[in-house]
């Protein structure tokens, strides 16, 4: 199993990014995928979910209307677009799963957000 993040990076407060993860060594159409960020000093939380064939998602409270979670089976890839940015969004964001023998994370990307 291997999941690989990419798009992050520094932006201004109100700026957008937009993140990706490609999965491979899994059924990636089977599994629900979600993205969780860990900032310093602080443990790991729940970002978005969204199930196997993309049709329902979950955001947590602090982001809803401003985090769009997709994904694209064919490519085996989720996405998380990400408007609006706020200093407190800065922290590394992690895709993940819970597979049949656990949970599997990704390696994380950075994301910074100045004020």
């Amino acid at each position: 199993v291997q999941l690989v993040e990419s798009g992050g990076g520094l932006v201004q407060s109100g700026g957008s990014l937009r993140l990706s993860c490609v999965a491979s060594g899994f059924t990636f159409s089977r599994f629900a995928m979600a993205w969780y960020r860990q900032a310093p000093g602080k443990e790991r939380e729940f970002v978005a979910i969204i199930n196997p064939v993309g049709g329902s998602t979950n955001y947590v409270d602090s982001v809803k209307d401003r985090f769009t979670i997709s994904r694209d089976n064919a490519k085996n890839a989720v996405y998380l677009q990400m408007n609006s940015l706020k200093p407190d969004d800065t922290a590394v964001y992690y895709c993940g799963f819970t597979g049949l023998y656990g949970n599997y994370w990704g390696q994380g990307t950075q994301v910074t957000v100045s004020s």
